[in-house]
């Protein structure tokens, strides 16, 4: 009595896809050097943002020396790494010697009640900045004591609090890098991985491998098996990427900082893997579909718009626009977790995008098994969706 196959063909095909690709050079090289740039960019940053900037103010009194000494105070406050240090010259025509010797970044000089910052070729915004407000806080202090009374008391009732009515100000630059980070992620993705489905389709047609299998498996089994092993490929790359982002925080010490993104970061897996697996769909029929090369770039023009328009939902998309386009399938898989980086996005709201994201891909899915068995075993030309949909299974 002869036993039944214990492992379902799909999953055989989806095995087959991903050892290929493991075994693939480029595939690999590319991964690793994507891995090192990850980890390098992150090391640097946290590199220059320690490094901090020194500035050397040359001034001719002592009033000079009161402004960069406010200069260094308030660029060393709040754990601040900015320093600045004043080199006094005896005249204003030597403190202009000393910033074209180089001695100094700039010269600071007060001449008829004007005070002028003189660079050689240029002033950075850090410098001109901390000195202007540096400035500021001088003159305030002089004016109030000349005025008989003190800055804190001119300045009372001037204080002005921000705060925002969902989210956090101080997350949102990191929000805003984050969100650009899981854009580009997807669309990396989408592009590499579904191309890579739509090559592969059209290889096995032309040399048609596929007719072959299509005697051991049923057709539909080959496109889950392609669909499922490319999709975990990518999942496995994104945690890959991921995993080296965090252990380069962890090694620079800044991993307290990211604590608010790990949620939102969880569930754009979720939602990258609902948005792939709709793309991957879309990618198969169109190789399917195609007899050349070529024909993958005339038709996979739509597929492209909704990837490159899910990367501008998570660059640009704000407020009610960004909202609606959370509930879209594809782009939720960026817009979804841009809205989690920017404030609390309701539990029911995200399990409502994500069902509908599944239910997207389930129903693609099968529509493109019917596209795929009707188009794959078709030589001769190029086909239209319409024409597949016509020709007999």
């Amino acid at each position: 009595m002869s036993t039944e196959r214990s492992t379902a063909p799909w999953a055989i095909v989806t095995l087959r896809e991903v050892m290929v690709k493991a075994r693939d050079r480029s595939y690999l090289i590319s991964t690793l050097v994507t891995l090192l740039i990850i980890v390098g960019t992150v090391l640097f940053n946290a590199f220059m943002s320690s490094r901090g900037e020194e500035y050397t103010v040359a001034v001719t009194g002592t009033e000079g020396q009161s402004v960069v000494a406010l200069a260094d105070e308030a660029g060393q406050a709040d754990g601040g790494n900015t320093a600045f240090e004043a080199v006094t010259a005896d005249s204003p025509d030597a403190a202009l010697q000393l910033v074209r010797e180089d001695e100094a970044d700039a010269a600071l000089v007060r001449e008829d009640g004007t005070w002028t910052l003189t660079g050689l070729t240029e002033i950075g915004n850090g410098l001109q900045g901390g000195l202007a407000e540096a400035l500021r806080s001088y003159a305030l202090e002089s004016n109030a004591a000349a005025a008989g009374t003190t800055s804190a008391e001119l300045l009372a009732g001037s204080e002005l609090e921000s705060e925002l009515l969902e989210g956090s100000a101080e997350n949102q630059l990191l929000a805003t890098i984050v969100g650009f980070v899981f854009a580009f992620l997807f669309y990396m993705a989408a592009i590499v991985f579904g191309m890579a489905i739509a090559t592969s389709v059209l290889e096995e047609k032309q040399n048609r491998v596929v007719e072959i299998l299509a005697t051991a498996i049923p057709i539909r089994q080959l496109l889950y098996g392609k669909v499922a092993g490319n999709t975990i490929l990518a999942m496995v790359q994104l945690a890959l990427y991921a995993g080296a982002a965090l252990l380069a925080l962890n090694l620079t010490g800044t991993a307290e900082t990211v604590g608010a993104i790990v949620p939102a970061s969880g569930w754009f897996l979720v939602f990258f893997l609902a948005g792939f697996l709709i793309l991957a769909s879309a990618w198969a029929m169109i190789g399917s579909m195609a007899s050349r090369s070529e024909d993958l770039n005339n038709s996979s023009a739509p597929v492209l718009t909704v990837i490159i328009v899910a990367l501008f939902a998570g660059l640009f998309a704000k407020g009610q626009l960004l909202i609606a386009a959370s509930f879209v399938p594809v782009v939720s898989s960026v817009a979804m977790p841009v809205r989690m980086l920017n404030g609390d996005v309701p539990l029911w709201q995200t399990l409502v995008s994500l069902v509908i994201a599944l239910a997207a891909a389930y129903g693609l899915l099968r529509f493109g098994e019917r596209i795929y068995r009707r188009a794959v075993m078709q030589s001769g030309g190029s086909l239209t969706l319409r024409k597949a949909m016509k020709l007999e299974q």
